[in-house]
């Protein structure tokens, strides 16, 4: 039987990412840092937080779909509104009928989010974390405290580029609909084959409504003049991915789901609900 990442020592953990590194060409520590990520996926749906938690975002397009090249480190999570909120929705309605409604659920969010990170996500990664005997940190942060950082002892350096972390980042104004759920594996299984790996199944957003909402999303920097920076140009880049794939034809027909972003946007984002003439202006 294989043996489990975490039970090998120091030295050997060094030279299969050595070992995998140059079989892949790949950096080191960014498939260190692809194990953390796979792991903490892991002990994130292998709880009841998967229960009302989507793994969306970049991240998601990279580890679930294998649709992007780049190296997508964060993990996006969307807390289903309905589970935070749900004495605030109309009828179980996600999306707020007025601007009065949307803001009573904005103030709401951000003073519940923060509280279910610190009572109910940190104590049952900390629990993981004893239970699987790694020496790893946790640490709420960003301004509105719906961050959650991982850092772990790290073996390989780089740039200094991709932090020895893994931050969360929690919202909850949406779904996460629709999802399913996708098998995801670290990088360097494919290489290294006497180790046990992580491995995770989380409950992640289908493809066609993260293309909408990187979409929407550069249809309004577009329309604001707001081109440059690193910020966006993760958008245009998965965008053109999109372009390269059979996903985009699947999503492009469905404008059921276009408008569902867009209204969605509309009301928590104050952008323009797209008609039929700028879905075709998209493209």
């Amino acid at each position: 039987m294989a043996e489990s990442w975490f039970k090998l020592g120091r030295n050997d953990q060094c030279e299969a990412l050595e070992v995998a590194a140059s079989a892949l060409g790949r950096p080191a520590h960014l498939l260190e840092k692809d194990i953390w990520v796979v792991w903490t996926l892991d002990a994130v749906y292998q709880s009841t937080l998967g229960d009302t938690l989507t793994f969306k975002g970049g991240t998601s397009l990279s580890k679930a779909y294998k649709l992007i090249e780049r190296f997508s480190e964060d993990i996006d999570l969307t807390y289903d509104i309905r589970a935070l909120v749900p004495d605030l929705l109309r009828e179980g309605n996600p999306i707020p009928l007025t601007t009065s409604q949307e803001k009573k659920i904005s103030t709401a969010v951000r003073a519940r989010l923060p509280q279910w990170i610190t009572e109910t996500v940190v104590p049952i990664l900390h629990d993981a974390l004893q239970t699987a005997g790694i020496d790893a940190q946790l640490v709420i942060g960003g301004e509105a405290k719906d961050k959650l950082l991982l850092t772990y002892p790290v073996l390989k350096t780089g740039t200094g580029y991709a932090a020895a972390s893994v931050l969360l980042e929690f919202g909850a104004r949406a779904t996460g609909e629709p999802h399913q759920t996708r098998s995801i594996s670290c990088d360097m299984a494919d290489v290294i084959n006497e180790v046990a790996f992580p491995i995770a199944a989380p409950r992640v957003m289908k493809a066609e409504r993260t293309f909408w909402e990187k979409a929407t999303a550069a249809h309004v920097y577009c329309a604001q003049g707001r081109l440059r920076g690193e910020r966006y140009s993760r958008h245009w880049y998965d965008i053109a991915a999109f372009a390269k794939s059979p996903l985009l034809e699947q999503a492009a027909e469905d404008h059921v789901l276009a408008n569902q972003v867009a209204e969605h946007k509309s009301m928590f984002q104050g952008h323009t609900r797209l008609t039929d003439t700028c879905l075709l202006d998209i493209f």
